[in-house]
């Protein structure tokens, strides 16, 4: 049993990065250095069997929220053959090629309940889901994004790019980001999870389709520059190709801080072997940002740019364990 004082984290995210996250802090709600763990979820696919699924029914795409849950199984053989459930695609030739069990389970509860965040819950309830997780809006959106880049002869041209997938894998540079509709409804579970949370996470992942869309929101971004909570920003491992392609660990800091300049971030998480030769301009953007560095050793190790969920439990419990 760990010394730390038990405490309430709210993860925010989306797809991998957050999947990561949550699999890393649930460790720590094993141990007790956690009573309580929420993650608050992307919601703006338009893509694959998500984008099919809220095409067909107009539901909110469940992939992320899906991922997320997988990511808070536990460990036993419950947990693990749960998760693997949850995660099958189906193969074949036919219409349901494609489609992920756990999306069907979730938008099948949706529909026989009517309420996302209880169906979200009861799923939880037979996964033996390790924490709770609700989406960012109750409203299906779509990212827009301003890119330079798209237009032949005229390299600081902005053309407007629509949806999710098309942001993700824009050949342009990303010059911001906003979401359709402005300003959607978000349920009061989320806030109040962020009023009583001790820590908020912000990151890792698709840094203009994940994670800076939270800070979008507004009733969201309200509550995160609100909240008493410390706010604890991983940074990714490597540039992604497309959204955040030549993106050193700066940059992704400076386009945060762009999008929420009224945020306080308390800690940036960077990956040792990651940050490498900007480690300088990290550090003086962090001093300006008025928040603590803290480098570790959170990847994997081996070349693939992912977090590895010991580690970053690790460097989790330390960071909360400073204060």
């Amino acid at each position: 049993m760990s010394d730390l004082r038990a405490q309430a984290v709210v993860a925010l995210g989306g797809g991998h990065g957050l999947h990561a996250s949550l699999s890393a802090l649930r460790h720590l709600l094993d141990d007790l250095t956690l009573d309580e763990l929420t993650a608050v979820v992307t919601v703006a696919d338009n893509g694959g069997s998500s984008g099919r699924l809220r095409g067909e029914f107009g539901v909110l795409p469940p992939g992320d929220l899906r991922m997320a849950l997988a990511a808070l199984c536990g460990d036993d053989e419950w947990g693990d053959t749960w998760a693997r459930v949850l995660q099958h695609r189906f193969q074949g030739d036919g219409e349901m090629r494609g489609h992920v069990v756990g999306n069907l389970l979730i938008v099948g509860l949706w529909e026989l309940l009517g309420d996302h965040v209880d169906a979200l819950d009861w799923v939880g309830r037979l996964l033996g889901a390790r924490g709770r997780v609700l989406p960012m809006a109750l409203t299906p959106m779509d990212i827009t994004a301003e890119v330079r880049g798209l237009v032949a002869g005229d390299p600081d041209a902005l053309t407007s790019v629509r949806g999710q997938v098309e942001v993700a894998t824009t050949d342009g540079v990303i010059d911001s980001i906003a979401l359709d509709p402005a300003v959607p409804e978000v349920s009061p579970a989320v806030l109040d999870a962020i009023a009583q949370a001790d820590w908020a996470v912000l990151g890792p992942g698709s840094w203009f389709t994940s994670v800076l869309p939270h800070l979008l929101v507004p009733a969201l971004r309200e509550a995160l520059v609100a909240t008493p909570a410390r706010l604890v920003v991983v940074l990714n491992l490597a540039e992604q190709e497309g959204e955040t392609h030549g993106f050193g660990p700066a940059d992704h800091l400076r386009v945060l801080a762009e999008h929420a300049p009224d945020l306080a971030i308390h800690t940036v998480l960077a990956d040792r072997g990651s940050v490498g030769a900007d480690l300088a301009e990290v550090e003086e953007l962090v001093r300006l940002l008025g928040a603590r560095l803290v480098v570790d050793d959170v990847a994997v190790g081996d070349g693939s740019p992912r977090h590895d969920a010991v580690k970053l439990a690790a460097a989790y419990a330390r960071i909360f364990e400073a204060g």
